[in-house]
């Protein structure tokens, strides 16, 4: 017998091999007809797999946000099939499933093109249809291999030669059709339903190696119903729409360049929404912490304490002179992070007790490698700016300094707009540093610091656990947010060290004479400004709010007479501290009207004969087609009230 305890807590005892398709059908027969999986001890299983040992159990159904996997695992091996069955020859290869969907790779003398998808997915449907059983079955590995050769599946032969010795080979099948595969699946293909799409067909290398054959690799997305799947693709339009890489050219804020490959070529424009975003975060950090630069090039030694060239030394970049006259012959590093220089600026000079916490922020440019093909806008680039700052405390400090930057953290995101906010624990990665009893210890009140974070938001803010995710010196909080349309967004961190102070022999005096190792916390909000940047373009889709925009106001002429008066007025909104431009060109107010909206200015004042003459303006706002007026003098103060950042307007 074997025993399974459920969710409620309740234990039950049940024959050794007793599937979970059996415990539900004794538990009620709908519950029978929606289950589709199990959970034993928390990993997903089929729901035929014979139970063999105790465990924690949960019946998986169809509408269980974990059945989702599910629906795509399943569906992409329907396409897999479908493929077969209408281009027959042609090698499966590796189709997992990734965020959003799936995707199968292909070998084919002739590669699949856009064309070839809705005749693969009428197929699909008609496999669905069939409502065929997913089986399992555990094969030899020379029995695998003879049939996938067989078959002429020499990728499959490949990959059985792959699986781990100690690892069963597994073969799924779906009526005829099986393929290789870990599983688990549902029962049937009726289950994966209607909502599916294939998305589009790209090349990829076997096995990611430029040296290998190219494939063809088909992407598809799978959700519950229809309605979730409308939902996605109408994501993904607006993010099309928003994409920050195209609104960067419409609204002429920076560009890219092969000549520097993963760095921002700022316009001024760009430049100015920039040193916004930088003066913000200055004013939130001005009353708690100080501000330092430290050294772009610093020894490779200084990294080799730190501990980043042995862990990290792949994502630097080395630097060395270039004259065979002055060549020194010392390895230097472009930093790829600013807590080394801190914890210098730190141990220079005697530190006591009563000098604590010593709180230290950085704008710091840091480069790190990224691969070529990893690079994407703003979002992922090799140079950027770090809204960077490490606290160094004693360890009492720690729990409320923790809380003290969620506090800041939480209050910057609300002024950006961001509400939807969760927080994880990120807790020992298996590469790391220190003892297990100083990760114990950070561990113990990082947790204590979680729960308090939940509930002093009164469930508003969710948290979680992200086993193994850590950093190799110490645990964090990740903090994750979801813009205008949903994406979530992983961005402000906040991690505590005990290891990085202790490796450079930083300390301080404690009030009973002793030298102590202090506690350092490495805390970022924005996390890369440039990335945070881009985040913010695509969550307001280029319409800035007022105090953000690059260009708050144009000043637009109907005629020549107005020329002067708005001169003055664009002479007022400057004198008033506002970004203002003047469009005096020879054109029709029509046509200024569309390019300055395409240009995303908030606020568009027009100034004609008779504005000049009463010396009032008429008022268009992005988006709107109203219009409305005000004396010069309203309009300014009106403008300047709404330009007010958030921050300064609390106070």
């Amino acid at each position: 017998m074997i025993s399974l305890t459920f969710p409620d807590g309740a234990a039950r005892s049940y024959p050794a091999g007793t599937s979970g398709a059996d415990i539900a059908a004794a538990i009620s027969k709908s519950l029978a007809k929606k289950a589709v999986a199990v959970t034993l001890d928390g990993a997903l299983a089929d729901l035929a797999e014979p139970i063999a040992a105790d465990a924690k159990i949960e019946i998986v159904t169809r509408d269980d946000p974990r059945a989702l996997e599910l629906i795509r695992h399943d569906c992409s091996h329907v396409m897999a099939e479908a493929v077969q069955e209408l281009w027959p020859g042609t090698q499966v290869t590796i189709g997992p499933v990734i965020e959003n969907g799936f995707y199968y790779d292909f070998a084919r003398n002739a590669p699949f093109t856009t064309e070839d998808l809705p005749v693969i997915e009428a197929k699909m449907r008609e496999i669905i249809a069939r409502d065929r059983p997913f089986t399992k079955e555990v094969w030899s590995r020379d029995e695998a291999k003879r049939v996938f050769a067989a078959k002429g599946e020499a990728y499959k032969v490949e990959l059985v030669d792959a699986i781990p010795a100690d690892q069963d080979v597994k073969i799924y099948k779906q009526g005829e059709w099986f393929d290789l595969c870990r599983g688990p699946h549902m029962p049937s293909t009726g289950r994966i339903g209607g909502a599916f799409k294939l998305m589009k067909v790209a090349g990829a290398y076997w096995r990611g190696d430029s040296n290998n054959p190219m494939l063809t690799r088909i992407y598809g997305t799978a959700w519950h119903d229809e309605k979730a799947l409308a939902a996605y693709l109408h994501r993904l339009e607006e993010a099309e729409k928003r994409d920050h890489r195209r609104l960067g050219r419409e609204m002429d804020l920076f560009h890219f360049q092969e000549e520097g490959p993963g760095t921002v070529f700022w316009h001024p424009k760009g430049w100015t929404l920039f040193q916004e975003l930088v003066a913000y975060m200055r004013r939130r950090l001005k009353a708690d912490y100080d501000e330092v630069n430290a050294p772009q090039v610093l020894d490779h030694s200084l990294w080799e304490t730190s501990g980043h060239w042995g862990w990290y030394k792949e994502n630097m970049f080395k630097v060395q002179s270039a004259g065979d006259e002055t060549k020194d012959e010392r390895i230097f590093a472009l930093k790829p992070m600013n807590c080394p220089g801190h914890v210098q600026i730190f141990k220079h000079g005697l530190k006591s007790y009563r000098d604590l916490p010593m709180r230290l922020a950085e704008f710091g440019a840091v480069h790190r490698y990224e691969p070529s093909g990893a690079l994407h806008g703003l979002m992922r680039v090799r140079g950027f700016t770090q809204d960077d700052a490490h606290i160094f405390c004693t360890e009492e400090q720690m729990a409320a300094e923790c809380l003290k930057i969620n506090d800041l953290i939480l209050s910057t995101y609300a002024d950006f707009g961001f509400g939807e906010i969760i927080v994880k624990l990120s807790t020992r990665p298996e590469k790391r540093v220190g003892s297990d009893a100083v990760w114990d210890h950070a561990e113990e009140v990082m947790m204590r610091v979680l729960k308090e974070i939940e509930e002093a938001s009164g469930g508003r803010i969710k948290t979680g656990i992200l086993p193994g995710e850590g950093a190799f010196y110490g645990p964090k909080f990740e903090y994750t947010l979801s813009d205008a349309i949903g994406r979530e967004w992983q961005c402000g961190t906040t991690q505590v060290d005990f290891n990085l102070p202790e490796r450079f022999g930083a300390f301080y005096v404690d009030a009973d004479g002793q030298k102590k190792t202090p506690v350092m916390i490495h805390r970022a909000i924005c996390g890369s400004m440039e990335r945070f940047t881009g985040i913010l373009i695509e969550h307001f889709a280029g319409h800035f709010p007022l105090w953000l925009a690059p260009a708050q106001v144009v000043v637009a002429t109907i005629t020549s007479d107005a020329d002067d008066y708005a001169g003055e007025v664009v002479a007022a909104l400057k004198a008033a501290g506002l970004r203002a431009e003047v469009d005096l060109r020879n054109e029709k107010i029509n046509l200024k009207v569309r390019e300055h909206s395409l240009a995303k200015v908030p606020v568009l004042l027009v100034a004609g004969k008779k504005e000049a003459a009463e010396r009032t303006l008429s008022i268009r706002r992005l988006g709107s087609s109203a219009q409305t007026s005000g004396s010069l003098d309203e309009v300014v103060a009106a403008l300047v009230a709404e330009a007010t950042p958030p921050d300064i307007r609390r106070k």
